[in-house]
């Protein structure tokens, strides 16, 4: 049983141009977040959570240092997340299986943000589109690693004692975060 929930929250970088940098707020996860069907090859796993980072940018020069204005945006892809409700016997399991995947939300959130104040510190020469893309990278690559080991700490959240650990984790984070939108 070890192996029943089994999550993900895959982010995607895009690249386009825009005006403003923003972010949007936190999102606390219900069940009606989760409007997909389990795939036909999904064969144990409860839950699968679909999130996306947009990153698009317009760059513009002032004393030979390019300043990037930014759009990050975290999208919860409803339609690509879903929950299995046929395996789902009991209000606390739900509860159980909303709690896990609001730990991948977080990750995906989490990652916005870092992604958000590491592009406002930065100062970036001509070569602004690699160093764009390289420090999104970096950091992508620190909350994919997050996900992976959220999953097997947590035995997809079969570990209870890790599970907690974890929740206690993710609320610390988010309530020590900057307020949304404070470095921009």
């Amino acid at each position: 049983m070890a192996k029943i929930f089994k999550a993900a929250c895959f982010c995607v970088v895009l690249l386009a141009a825009a005006l403003t940098a923003s972010a949007q707020g936190f999102k606390q996860l219900t069940a009606d977040d989760f409007r997909s069907v389990p795939l036909p090859n999904s064969l144990g796993v409860v839950a699968y959570t679909n999130c996306s980072i947009n990153f698009s940018y317009q760059a513009t020069l002032s004393n030979n240092i390019y300043r990037l204005n930014f759009n990050v945006i975290l999208t919860l892809n409803r339609d690509k997340s879903w929950i299995n409700r046929s395996v789902i016997a009991t209000r606390e399991l739900l509860t159980e299986i909303l709690k896990h995947e609001q730990g991948h939300y977080n990750i995906a959130y989490l990652e916005q943000q870092e992604v958000i104040r590491a592009m406002t510190r930065m100062r970036f020469t001509s070569n602004y589109k690699a160093e764009a893309m390289g420090l999104f990278n970096r950091i992508d690559a620190k909350y994919k690693q997050l996900n992976i080991d959220y999953d097997e700490d947590t035995e997809h959240s079969q570990n209870h004692q890790q599970q907690h650990s974890w929740d206690v984790y993710f609320n610390k984070r988010l309530e020590y975060m900057p307020p949304e939108n404070a470095s921009l």
